[in-house]
């Protein structure tokens, strides 16, 4: 039988984390079989952050990318180069940061190329 470990919290007045339960209930004399943690959203957001769009211009070397400046809260604004078709200064827009992993398995990394030479790739 699978139990959630919030609704077990309901009956326990207990701020215990998952581990210390199980040790618990397995002292009791119930058997837990694994602790398993379930991402309502696979990857759990972790890496996305919201930012504000300081500036954008059109793409030297392409027509359908724009070269942004974003403040993620945290440090120098971060030149992003964008393919939306309706960003704009002002707006408030989710960032994935560098090293966030979003579905399916997909890595974000740093491009190594100067803005200046950012081709046009599929993202």
């Amino acid at each position: 039988m699978d139990i959630s470990y919030n609704w077990l919290k309901d009956y326990i007045n207990a701020d215990l984390p998952a581990t210390e339960i199980a040790k618990t209930l397995t002292d009791l004399g119930l058997e837990v079989g694994s602790i398993e943690t379930i991402d309502t959203v696979k990857g759990g957001l972790r890496g996305l952050v919201i930012g504000e769009v300081l500036t954008c211009e059109k793409h030297p070397n392409a027509d359908k990318l724009s070269v942004t400046t974003v403040n993620v809260g945290s440090g120098d604004p971060l030149p992003i180069v964008c393919g939306a078709p309706n960003v704009a200064a002002g707006q408030k827009v989710v960032v994935a940061t560098v090293g966030a992993t979003l579905y399916p398995d997909e890595e974000v990394s740093k491009s190594k190329k100067p803005k200046s030479e950012v081709r046009n790739r599929k993202v």
